[in-house]
C-alpha cells in the first residue's frame, strides 16, 4: 500500500462524512450541517455536528473531532491503513500499489507469520503432552479454566535446547526464518543455534486481529529473567503492541472503557473474571503509540498497575507521556491497588465486585498529577508549598492542546486558591486540594430594591460579560456563588441563564467550560454560542475571553460585581478596585465603552 496525500484527498472527496457517520448515528439535516447524538459519549440532546463541505465532524459535548478516516478508525478500532483500505473499497477506489520492495516486505512478513503460527501450535501441543505437566500445574494454581487457556492459546516450551528448532525444520521452515522471527537464537560463534524460549509457560502475543506475531514466556524454575518477550523483528515491535488487544477490542468499544494492567496473567485473570476489556504493555512503560491505540477504543483508559513502587513508577511514566498528547475528551484514569497486590491478587482475595468498585472510582489524571507532586516532598513550610505550586503549574504547560491546557491551568489555580482559603480559615478541602462546597447557590434575590439597584448599575453588556466570564471559567462560580445568586439581570433570558448556570454548578463543581456549555445546551439554551461568540466588541474585553488567564478573569469579574454593588459586597475580599482598563487589549477600553451602544440590540436578542 502506497498512500499519498493526493490519494487521501481524493478519498475524502469521494466519501462524505455524513454517509459513514449515518451508519452509526441518526442524523438530522440543519441547513448545510447534520446533527445527532454523539457516538463517543452518552447524551440526550444532540451536540454532534457533521459538516460535509469541510469534511469534519465535531462534538460540542466531549470534543471529539476528525474526518471520515478518523471516524472509521475510532468507531471500528482500525489502524490508519486499515481504515483507508475499507473506505477505498466503499468508494470504489483502488489503493495505490506498493513498490516491489514493499511487496517483498509483505511476503517476508507473511512467511514469518506462518512460522510463528506453527510455533504457537507446537507450544500448545506441548502444554497438553507429558512434558507440560509442570506448566499445567502452575496454571491450575493460578486458577485458570481450560476454556481461558484455550482462548489465550497458552502453551509450553520444553527445556530441551533444540526441541522447537527440530520440530519446525521438520515442517519445512528454514533456520534463517526462525532466527528472524525471534524463535531461535544463534550462538556467539555464529554456527550453533538454540531455542530462544526454554522451560517456560508460553503466552502468544497477537496483533489486533488475533494473528500471532510474538511470544512471552514465564520461567517455571529459577531462571532469569522471570518473563521474557520475543525480540523486535519485522512482525513485532513491543512498543506498539498491547497484550490481549484482540480479545479486548470489541468489549472495549462497546463499553467505551479499557483497563490497562502490567502483565499477561493480570489480563487473563481479569478476562476470566468477566472484565474482558483488559490489555497490558509488554514489559515497558506505556508508549505514545500504545496510548493512541487505547484512545481509539476508549476515551479514558484506566491504568490498574501493581500496588508497589514499580507500579507507581509505571503509572507516573504513563501520565508523563500522556500529558502532551491530551485532547478534549481523551485522558487517563488511575486505580491504586493495595500494597503488594496486583489485579490477579485482588480478584483472588476480594472478588470481581471489589475490582469493579475500584475501577468505577478510578482517579482522574489531574487528581493523579496533583497527588503525585504533592507527595513528592513535604509542603510544611511556605517555601515548600510555593515550590509545590511551581512544580504542579509547570507540569501542565507541556499539554499541547490549548483548550485542555487552559482547563488544567484553571483547575490547578482553583485548587491552589482553595489551599490558601483553608489557610485563612475558609472552607475545608477534600484530598485532592479542592474546596468542599459551602456557598449557597441562590437562584435570585428576594429584595426588589436590590434588583432595581443592581439593574441600574449594570448595563446589559456588563451583565453579558459576567456570564461570559463564568462560563469560560467555571472555577470562579464556587467562590462568587453567593454574590452571583443575589445578582439580578434585567434581561429575562440572561437572568434565566444565570440561574441555570448556578443550578448546574451546584450539582457538579468540577465541570469545565465545555462541560458547562454542553449542559446548558442540553437544557435548551442554544443561544449560549451566540452569547460567547457574538458581538465582536464584547470579544475585545480580554478578561472575558476563553484564553484569559484565570487571575485576569477573576479580576475582571470582581470589578464587574463591585460596580454592581449590592449588600455586603463592597471591596470584595479586601481587594482594591480593579482598573478595568488594564484588563483590555490595546484599544479595548474604547471598544468596551462602545459596547454600551449595542445594548438595544442585546436586549432584543435576550429579552423575552
Amino acid at each position: 500500500m502506497n498512500i499519498t496525500p493526493e490519494f487521501l484527498e481524493e478519498l475524502r472527496s469521494r466519501v462524505p462524512v455524513s454517509e459513514i457517520v449515518s451508519r452509526r448515528v441518526v442524523l438530522h439535516k440543519h441547513g448545510r450541517e447534520f446533527k445527532g447524538l454523539c457516538p463517543f459519549h452518552n447524551e440526550k440532546t444532540p451536540s454532534f455536528t457533521v459538516v460535509d463541505d469541510k469534511n469534519f465532524y465535531h462534538c460540542f459535548g466531549c470534543g471529539a473531532h476528525g474526518d471520515v478516516i478518523t471516524f472509521t478508525m475510532e468507531t471500528d478500532g482500525l489502524s490508519f491503513p486499515e481504515a483507508v483500505e475499507r473506505l477505498a473499497a466503499h468508494a470504489g477506489l483502488e489503493v495505490p500499489k506498493a513498490t516491489p520492495e514493499d511487496r517483498a516486505r509483505v511476503e517476508r512478513a507473511r512467511g514469518l507469520g506462518d512460522v510463528v503460527e506453527a510455533a504457537c501450535r507446537w507450544y500448545q501441543d506441548n502444554l497438553a503432552g507429558p512434558e507440560g505437566a509442570a506448566a499445567r500445574a502452575y496454571l491450575q494454581r493460578r486458577r485458570l479454566a481450560d476454556r481461558t487457556i484455550a482462548i489465550f492459546r497458552l502453551g509450553f516450551a520444553p527445556a530441551r535446547r533444540g526441541a522447537l528448532l527440530a520440530a519446525l525444520r521438520g515442517q519445512g521452515f528454514s533456520v534463517e526464518m526462525m532466527v528472524e522471527a525471534g524463535l531461535v537464537k544463534r550462538a556467539e560463534d555464529g554456527e550453533q543455534t538454540y531455542d530462544y524460549f526454554r522451560d517456560r509457560v508460553m503466552f502468544p502475543i497477537t496483533d489486533r486481529t488475533g494473528r500471532v506475531i510474538a511470544f512471552g514466556g514465564r520461567t517455571l524454575g529459577d531462571g532469569q529473567p522471570k518473563y521474557l518477550n520475543s525480540p523486535d523483528n519485522p512482525l513485532f515491535h513491543k512498543g506498539r503492541v498491547l497484550y490481549g488487544l484482540a480479545q479486548a477490542r470489541k468489549p472495549a468499544r462497546d463499553a467505551n472503557a479499557i483497563v490497562v494492567s502490567e502483565g499477561y496473567m493480570d489480563v487473563i485473570a481479569l478476562y476470566q473474571a468477566g472484565i474482558t476489556h483488559a490489555v497490558a504493555p509488554l514489559g515497558t512503560a506505556l508508549t505514545e503509540d500504545q496510548i493512541q491505540a487505547l484512545w481509539r477504543m476508549a476515551a479514558e483508559p484506566i491504568l490498574c498497575f501493581d500496588g508497589d513502587a514499580a507500579g507507581a513508577r509505571a503509572a507516573g511514566r504513563a501520565g508523563d507521556r500522556a500529558l502532551p498528547m491530551l485532547t478534549p475528551g481523551h485522558s487517563l484514569r488511575f486505580v491504586t491497588l493495595p500494597s503488594g497486590q496486583d489485579p490477579d491478587d485482588l480478584l483472588q482475595a476480594e472478588g470481581v465486585g471489589a475490582m469493579r468498585d475500584r475501577l468505577a472510582a478510578a482517579t482522574s489524571l489531574v487528581d493523579f498529577l496533583w497527588l503525585r507532586e504533592r507527595g513528592a516532598m513535604a509542603i510544611d513550610t511556605p517555601e515548600r508549598r510555593a515550590d509545590f505550586h511551581r512544580r504542579v503549574r509547570g507540569r501542565v504547560k507541556v499539554i499541547a492542546d490549548q483548550g485542555v491546557r487552559m482547563a488544567y491551568q484553571d483547575e490547578i489555580e482553583a485548587r491552589i486558591r482553595a489551599e490558601r482559603q483553608v489557610g485563612r480559615g475558609g472552607s475545608p478541602m477534600d484530598g485532592f486540594g479542592r474546596a468542599r462546597p459551602t456557598a449557597t447557590f441562590a437562584r435570585g434575590s428576594g429584595d426588589a430594591r436590590v434588583k432595581r439597584g443592581v439593574e441600574s448599575r449594570l448595563s446589559v453588556a456588563a451583565q453579558t460579560l459576567i456570564l461570559k466570564v463564568i462560563v469560560h471559567h467555571p472555577g470562579l462560580i464556587d467562590e462568587f456563588a453567593e454574590r452571583l445568586g443575589a445578582l439580578y439581570m434585567g434581561a429575562a433570558r440572561l437572568d434565566k441563564l444565570r440561574q441555570e448556570i448556578l443550578e448546574i454548578a451546584s450539582q457538579d463543581l468540577d465541570l469545565d467550560s465545555e462541560g458547562l456549555q454542553a449542559r446548558l445546551i442540553a437544557r435548551g439554551h442554544a443561544e449560549i454560542s451566540t452569547l460567547l461568540n457574538g458581538q465582536d466588541d464584547l470579544k475585545a474585553v480580554a478578561f472575558a475571553k476563553p484564553t484569559a488567564p484565570f487571575d485576569k478573569a477573576r479580576a475582571g469579574l470582581v470589578d464587574l460585581l463591585h460596580r454592581a454593588g449590592g449588600p455586603d459586597f463592597g471591596d470584595h475580599d479586601g481587594t482594591a478596585e480593579i482598573d478595568l482598563a488594564n484588563e483590555l487589549d490595546e484599544d479595548g477600553w474604547r471598544r468596551f465603552l462602545l459596547v454600551k451602544e449595542q445594548e438595544m440590540a442585546l436586549r432584543s436578542q435576550f429579552d423575552d
